[in-house]
């Protein structure tokens, strides 16, 4: 879309790749060409490892269905199914998978680049092709394996245990009826993965370069430019293993953007003096000034780190917003607070830059990044504000304002003193949470709705009972005022799950019960394009697709969901 920078760019090179110059006749600018041309950075000699989301894979059974499961055929699946039950003591297993009230299923979890044991995942749950089950509703996955899977010779083989998967269902709660079979029988356990093992992230030297010598450097490099703090005792992030093999720690700065930490490691120059940085900066600086360049301007400007400050800073006053954005960027991962207003500026009026000014901002320390965030929560946009909430609970969980509670157990509850506009947001990914934007919301009477298979709510006037029947069990009965606090919290009170609590929220919002609104992951998005100020006109001139640029960063792990790692 600009072929007059592509042809600038070979021309540089074919000046200035193979001749020896003579720098005493060149000008400033041309010394900073050629000097920039001659640095080294880590990302030319190594390539990242472990910076890739992996799937990890069972086949698994829910129970507590309410009569929709299947007695499944006989399958490679079946098979393996069979064997873990034995494996883990079930005495019947053939009387458990032929019961309705259970149901053979494929689960699917993406491990996170450098995911350390312990922490969780989410974990997607469907049936496999020609099942009879008609609904995972209300169901719970039982405990099971995660590993990677293949099929060989008409059998499943299974790999290096990952990970352990269990948990309650979340099916679609618009879902309904035949015709809505294919939401229904399919799912998600937020957070339900547990990683048993750790994964490493670093780099590998590319094999013609390899070599004890070069591995120190590297590490030298890096540590020069990243350190973290252990038990007190400051240590660098990068350790050489080998002559090939440098181990990286993930500092936490980018402990949500890991990607983009992968990128700045490998944007590190090699070895550079004094002189040569100072006047690398500035030819920096001028390439972060043209939007064309200003995206890997800012990225190698974050490489140097504090010395580069007063270069983003003159690109934080920049009046093309993509520069201005890019500079802000990096300067929030270096945590200076003259980022804050111009990444909240971003969030607020250009979606493209939303989901990464939103993460830049969470990665600061400094109280103005705080500030942006907590005004972006009265904003109009859902999107914006649920993703300001996610960022300021990344940024601090004890933050009174949005540390919020575990309800039962079974899901993070928050409720916002917000004045804007009321709504309820539920998640999908990552973690089963409710946020609530606005006190005082309540449910307008009379209405009847379901919270799973058990649980019964009932609206008249201006009381609501919540009421609970199960087989064999004596009836459960709560009596709240129309509050939505009150009614979220007896459905956990009797028993109910993060999935029942967002099925009845659900069903109120498009029965007329809820006022306010009601979203689902409304998450920032990555992908979007940016359509810079002259895009009209070069529009107008003949190429629609002039003037429209997608933001060069991969989207952030703060707003990753299970799809779009899915489609890495």
């Amino acid at each position: 879309m600009r072929p007059c920078y592509a042809w600038f760019v070979c021309g540089a090179i074919a000046l200035f790749g193979c001749a020896a110059p003579n720098l005493r006749s060149q000008s400033p600018e041309e010394f900073s060409g050629v000097l920039e041309s001659k640095t080294r950075l880590v990302g030319e000699v190594a390539r990242p490892f472990g910076d890739r989301y992996v799937p990890v894979e069972s086949v698994a059974l829910v129970t507590n269905l309410d009569a929709t499961g299947e007695d499944p055929a006989p399958s490679p699946q079946r098979s393996a199914l069979y064997h873990e039950l034995q494996t883990i003591g079930v005495q019947h297993p053939n009387q458990l998978l032929a019961s309705p009230s259970t149901s053979l299923v494929l689960v699917r979890g993406f491990l996170p680049p450098g995911v350390r044991k312990g922490d969780s995942f989410d974990l997607e749950v469907h049936v496999p092709s020609h099942s009879e089950t008609t609904s995972l509703r209300g169901g719970w996955l039982m405990e099971t394996r995660l590993t990677e899977m293949a099929v060989l010779g008409g059998a499943i083989r299974q790999g290096h245990t990952w990970g352990l998967g269990e948990g309650p269902l979340l099916v679609d709660p618009s879902a309904e009826g035949e015709k809505d079979r294919a939401l229904l029988v399919r799912g998600r356990v937020l957070g339900g993965g547990k990683a048993t093992r750790s994964r490493d992230i670093g780099l590998f030297i590319a094999p013609e370069d390899k070599s004890v010598q070069l591995a120190a450097r590297i590490g030298q490099a890096i540590n020069r430019r990243f350190h973290l703090f252990s038990r007190g005792i400051k240590q660098g992030a990068a350790k050489p293993v080998s002559d090939e093999r440098i181990d990286l720690k993930i500092h936490p700065r980018y402990k949500d953007n890991i990607a983009r930490y992968v990128r700045v490691v490998r944007s590190i120059p090699l070895q550079e003096t004094p002189a040569e940085q100072s006047l690398r900066i500035g030819l920096l600086e001028r390439q972060l000034l043209d939007p064309i360049t200003a995206a890997t301007a800012a990225l190698r400007l974050e490489a140097i780190g504090q010395e580069s400050v007063s270069a983003l800073v003159t690109g934080t006053e920049s009046t093309d917003p993509e520069v201005r954005f890019y500079a802000a960027e990096a300067l929030a991962y270096l945590d200076d607070n003259r980022a804050a207003a111009p990444l909240a500026r971003a969030a607020r009026e250009e979606p493209a830059f939303r989901a990464y000014a939103l993460a830049a901002l969470s990665s600061m320390a400094d109280v103005s990044a705080r500030d942006e965030l907590v005004g972006l929560l009265e904003v109009q946009s859902s999107e914006t504000r649920y993703g300001a909430f996610r960022a300021l609970w990344a940024m601090n969980r004890a933050d009174p304002l949005v540390r919020g509670e575990s309800l039962g157990g079974e899901f993070g509850y928050h409720v916002l003193g917000t004045t804007g506009p009321p709504m309820i947001h539920v998640t999908r990914s990552h973690r089963p949470e409710i946020v609530v934007f606005g006190h005082e919301q309540t449910l307008s009477t009379p209405f009847v709705l379901e919270a799973g298979k058990s649980i019964l709510i009932k609206g008249t006037g201006n009381r609501v009972t919540v009421s609970k029947f199960a087989v064999g069990v004596p009836d459960q009965k709560r009596v709240v005022g129309t509050k939505v606090d009150e009614v979220i919290r007896a459905i956990v009170e009797l028993g109910g799950t993060y999935p029942d609590v967002v099925q009845a929220l659900g069903h109120a919002k498009s029965t007329g019960a809820l006022a306010a609104r009601f979203e689902v992951d409304s998450l920032p998005a990555g992908g979007r394009e940016y359509r810079h100020k002259d895009a009209l006109a070069e529009e107008l001139a003949g190429d629609p697709n002039e003037g429209k640029i997608e933001v060069a960063n991969p989207l952030p792990d703060l707003f990753s969901s299970l799809r779009r790692k899915n489609s890495r």
